[in-house]
C-alpha cells in the first residue's frame, strides 16, 4: 500500500465532511489524542463516545483514530516513552522505571488486576501527556485546511458551515 496514497484519501474524506470546521477539528483532536492510547480495541468506540459528547463530528474522529494507526509499527516505542513518562509522574520520588527485560510471566501474570494497575495507570498518564500536544495541534492544523479550503471552494459549502438562523 502506497502511504502517501492512502493519507491523501483520508485527508480528501475530512475535507468533504458536511460540519463545521470546529466540529470537524475537534473529532480529529479526539481521534488523534486517543490513537496514543493503549486501550486496542475500544479506541474507535471511544473516539465515537467522546465525539458525540463534545458534540464533535464522528466520522472525522473514526477517521482521526484510523489515521494514527500509520504511527503501528513505532507503537511499541511510543508505549515505552508513555510508560516511563506516566511512572516518573506517578513515583514519588520520582524515579524512571527498571531497564526492560525479557520476562517470563505466565498469562495469568500477565493479565492479572495487579499487572494491569500497575502498568496501565502509567501508561494511561503517559499517554495522555503525550496526546494531549498532538490533538491540540491536529486541530488547529485541521480547522485552518478546512477554512482554507472552504475559501478557496466556495461552492463546496453546506448548509452545516453556516450558523443557524436567529429566533425571533
Amino acid at each position: 500500500m502506497d502511504l502517501r496514497k492512502w493519507l491523501h484519501r483520508h485527508s480528501l474524506r475530512l475535507l468533504a465532511i458536511r460540519d463545521t470546521p470546529n466540529a470537524i477539528a475537534g473529532g480529529v483532536a479526539i481521534g488523534i489524542f486517543l490513537g496514543f492510547t493503549p486501550l486496542f480495541g475500544v479506541k474507535t468506540l471511544l473516539s465515537l463516545l467522546v465525539a458525540w459528547l463534545f458534540r464533535c463530528n464522528l466520522l472525522a474522529a473514526v477517521i482521526a483514530v484510523t489515521l494514527h494507526d500509520v504511527v503501528l509499527p513505532f507503537m511499541p516505542f511510543i508505549l515505552r516513552v508513555e510508560y516511563q513518562i506516566g511512572y516518573w509522574l506517578l513515583s514519588d520520588p520520582h524515579l524512571f522505571p527498571p531497564a526492560l527485560r525479557q520476562s517470563h510471566l505466565s498469562p495469568q501474570a500477565l493479565f492479572s488486576w495487579t499487572t494491569f494497575f500497575s502498568v496501565g495507570g502509567p501508561l494511561l498518564l503517559g499517554s495522555a501527556i503525550i496526546g494531549t500536544p498532538f490533538a491540540v495541534l491536529s486541530f488547529m492544523l485541521t480547522k485552518g485546511v478546512l477554512v482554507r479550503y472552504r475559501k478557496k471552494h466556495p461552492h463546496h459549502h453546506h448548509e452545516a458551515d453556516s450558523p443557524p438562523p436567529e429566533e425571533d
